[in-house]
């Protein structure tokens, strides 16, 4: 398939997202998280973006709306500008910007809020909800910690089930060579 794309807007980005999107198993079980955490927070829009290039590898299954993933994308590089500015915790260490206490509240002048969490040390969560909707701050906390580690599991499952397809084929390998 084809995206239209430009250098002057973030269109390179959804593109690269959609192509990244294609190559990952396990779109599906994400994009169901974030529409139960959408749902289940009152939120308006989930983004879960790799934080180096701004990709998201998933959001929910509502429509993506250009200017909103913008705003998503411009936030990330205001948290990670400003941790740079201010640093971190641990000077003494080699540390990147963006670390597993990183989180950031926007409130935008047309009613919206946008919220970014850490989920690991590559990605993060970034919603877009109503300034109405962001009242109950425990229960968007709460719904993100068992988003995260749902997000873990879903991760690890795919390593184990990865792991054990290379070590079943080095099994076979080994059990061809023997025969020869």
């Amino acid at each position: 398939s084809y995206h239209l794309t430009s250098i002057y807007d973030h269109s390179i980005f959804e593109a690269f997202s959609k192509v990244v999107q294609k190559l990952i198993p396990q779109l599906a079980t994400l994009e169901n998280l974030l529409d139960i955490l959408i749902s289940n927070s009152r939120m308006e829009k989930a983004y879960l973006v790799d934080v180096a290039s701004k990709i998201y590898i998933a959001s929910d299954t509502t429509y993506v709306d250009m200017q909103q993933y913008e705003l998503c994308s411009d936030m990330i590089d205001v948290v990670i500008d400003v941790s740079c500015i201010y640093g971190t915790k641990d000077e003494s260490k080699e540390s990147f910007a963006y670390d597993p206490e990183t989180q950031a509240v926007i409130k935008l002048n047309n009613g919206n809020v946008l919220y970014l969490k850490e989920v690991n040390k590559y990605l993060a969560l970034v919603c877009l909800l109503r300034e109405d909707k962001f009242d109950k701050h425990g229960l968007i906390d709460y719904n993100f910690q068992i988003f995260k580690k749902a997000i873990t599991e879903v991760f690890e499952v795919g390593k184990a089930d990865k792991f054990k397809g290379q070590k079943l084929k080095t099994q076979q390998t080994q059990t061809q060579g023997g025969k020869k």
